[in-house]
């Protein structure tokens, strides 16, 4: 059910903790990057990816494409979480080597490190805010009943996919590409930082042309595009689940504010995975906390529940129940109020 306040009392209502408090109760060393702990789950993810490429070719049989596929998708997934850390800086305190790191991350999954960067900052910013957060945000329900079939289409049942398209076009209602540099996503000073991303993209994207060429669709399909699908489809699904669920509130104006809105996301349990893609289903505390290195962000959770307290979401249920259910119930919020809740389509039928 969508609840709202009366206009007359959307004011500011406050959390019983603030954020000094919840930094309070995390040890010291959780904030404490180590560019050399970094650099071994880089290098482990790249091995990995590199013994899958060894085995798909040393075994080469159609039995083993279908594993090679979902677990080469994968690294690439855990490849981008690396490079995730180097945007926020919690790779380590240098930031040449975070840059460098983040793009050798993210150009070969062709995501343009810098741009994505800037964007995700301003997702970080605002989470939790109707009108101003970057990604994953509601509609509201008159923008819901204005979009186009075509933009129900991508937005509630191309969610496995949409993430390049994102990076393109940005999310529905605002302006911009990720690979452009006079992009309203960026800063005038940002100019060649974004070109350089865009560049190495394009170097990636060329290069993959080139394999295309010499060696058939085919090969290309088969060994690069299937995987990047897979990994494509485990970003949209976390992303997804880290910020839509019908029991984790909205605001807009006076009553959002940074810890209200970055506590409006969700703990997901993706068991096996959760070392895999180095657990970044442990997802509230860095959204308080950016600077915290993925390796960390277990003690930190640990140490801030009881100060979070009913504020703090996790969840354990199965993760594609979890999708199933958010794909079926969020589908809007309402025009007007605030601390609302997704609804869906089919109770206001």
């Amino acid at each position: 059910m969508t609840q709202t306040l009366d206009k007359p009392t959307l004011e500011r209502e406050f959390l019983p903790f603030t954020l000094q408090d919840v930094r309070n109760a995390i040890p010291a060393r959780c904030f404490q990057s180590n560019a050399f702990r970094s650099l071994a789950y880089f290098f482990l993810d790249i091995g990995i990816i590199a013994l899958l490429y060894w085995l798909v070719f040393t075994i080469d049989s159609v039995w083993f494409l279908p594993v090679f596929w979902f677990a080469t998708g994968t690294m690439f997934w855990a490849l981008f979480v690396v490079g995730h850390d180097c945007g926020h800086g919690s790779f380590s305190r240098y930031r040449w080597l975070n840059n460098l790191f983040g793009h050798l991350s993210h150009t070969p999954i062709l995501v343009p490190f810098h741009g994505w960067r800037i964007s995700h900052r301003t997702h970080h910013a605002n989470t939790g805010n109707i009108d101003t957060d970057e990604s994953w945000y509601p509609v509201t329900e008159s923008q819901y009943d204005r979009m186009a079939w075509y933009e129900k289409f991508a937005r509630f049942h191309l969610i496995l996919f949409v993430y390049p398209l994102y990076l393109f076009r940005r999310s529905p209602g605002k302006e911009g590409s990720h690979f452009m540099p006079e992009s309203p996503l960026f800063r005038p000073h940002e100019k060649w930082q974004v070109i350089t991303s865009t560049v190495c993209c394009t170097f990636m994207l060329g290069l993959l042309i080139g394999v295309g060429i010499t060696h058939g669709f085919l090969f290309l399909l088969t060994y690069y595009i299937v995987p990047y699908l897979i990994f494509v489809a485990w970003l949209d699904v976390v992303t997804f689940l880290h910020h839509t669920e019908d029991d984790i509130p909205w605001y807009r104006g006076k009553d959002w504010y940074f810890l209200k809105g970055a506590l409006s996301t969700i703990d997901r349990d993706y068991g096996f995975f959760n070392p895999i893609h180095h657990n970044i289903g442990t997802h509230v505390a860095h959204h308080i906390f950016i600077t915290i290195p993925h390796y960390h962000l277990l003690e930190a959770t640990e140490a801030i529940r009881p100060v979070l307290g009913d504020y703090y979401h996790v969840s354990r249920e199965p993760i594609f129940k979890s999708l199933w259910r958010s794909y079926r119930n969020c589908h809007f919020v309402a025009d007007t109020g605030s601390k609302i809740y997704y609804t869906s389509r089919n109770q206001n039928s």
